[in-house]
C-alpha cells in the first residue's frame, strides 16, 4: 500500500509514519531523511541540495521531485511506502504522478489550537535530539534530558508567533492538496487529537487493515 500522509506541523506525522511502517510493513520516506542521505552521500543532488541548505534557503520543487523520483525507485519501495513531507505542492502532487502511483492519502485533521499547544511546549535536547513537552511529557528534572543530561530548549521556531507563521504557510502551500486528492476519490480524513494508539487504530479502521 502506497500512503501520503498529509497535515500541518505538529500533527504527529513522523511519529505517526515511524509507528505505521510496522503496522503496514512500509517504509516511511520523508524529505528531511532524503535530504541528509543525499547530502551525506555527496550525490550531485546532495551536493546541490547542501548549497541551498546552507545559503537558509528552501529546496526547489526541481530538485526535491528529482531525489524523491531516485529513493521511489529503490526496490524495497515497489510495492508499498509513507510519504511524509512529499507533496508539499500542487506542482510537487502532479510530479509525483509521473512516477508512482498512490493508493490513498491521509489528511491527519487538527486545529490549529491543537498545533500550537503541542509545538509551543516542545522542549528538545541539544545533544541527543530526543523531543520532549512541558505538558504531556516533561523530563524529570527541570531544563535537562532524561535519556542523556543534556539541556533542554524551545526551538525559534516552535515560539507560538513562528508556528502561527507555519500554520500560515502551510494553509498557502500545502492544503490545497486536501481538496486535490479528495476530488480524486483519494483522500481519508483522520482526526489528530487523540493519543497516538487511537490514532493508529482509526487509521487502521480507515484502511480496513486488521
Amino acid at each position: 500500500m502506497k500512503l501520503v500522509f498529509l497535515g500541518p506541523p505538529g500533527a504527529g506525522k513522523g511519529t505517526l509514519a515511524a509507528k505505521a511502517t510496522t503496522l503496514f510493513n512500509a517504509p516511511h520516506i520523508s524529505t528531511g531523511n532524503i535530504f541528509r542521505e543525499a547530502i551525506a552521500a555527496k550525490s550531485p543532488l546532495g551536493v546541490k541540495v547542501k548549497a541551498v541548505i546552507d545559503a537558509g534557503k528552501l529546496v526547489d520543487d526541481a530538485v526535491t521531485i528529482e531525489l524523491v523520483r531516485e529513493r521511489l525507485a529503490k526496490d524495497d519501495v515497489k510495492t508499498s511506502y509513507i510519504l511524509d513531507g512529499f507533496p508539499r505542492t500542487i506542482a510537487q502532487a502532479e510530479a509525483l504522478t509521473t512516477f508512482s502511483r498512490v493508493d490513498t492519502v491521509i489528511n491527519f485533521d487538527v486545529p490549529d489550537s491543537v498545533v500550537i499547544e503541542r509545538l509551543s511546549g516542545r522542549l528538545v535536547c541539544r545533544k541527543c535530539g530526543f523531543n520532549w513537552h512541558k505538558s504531556f511529557n516533561p523530563p524529570q528534572k527541570d531544563n535537562f534530558c532524561d535519556e542523556c543530561g543534556g539541556d533542554v530548549y524551545i526551538r525559534e521556531d516552535d515560539k507560538p508567533e513562528a508556528v502561527k507563521k507555519r500554520l500560515e504557510v502551510y494553509r498557502e502551500q500545502t492544503a490545497p492538496l486536501i481538496e486535490y486528492y479528495r476530488s480524486k476519490g483519494l483522500l481519508v480524513d483522520i482526526d489528530a487529537r487523540p493519543q497516538v494508539d487511537i490514532i493508529l487504530e482509526n487509521l487502521k479502521k480507515a484502511l480496513r487493515r486488521p
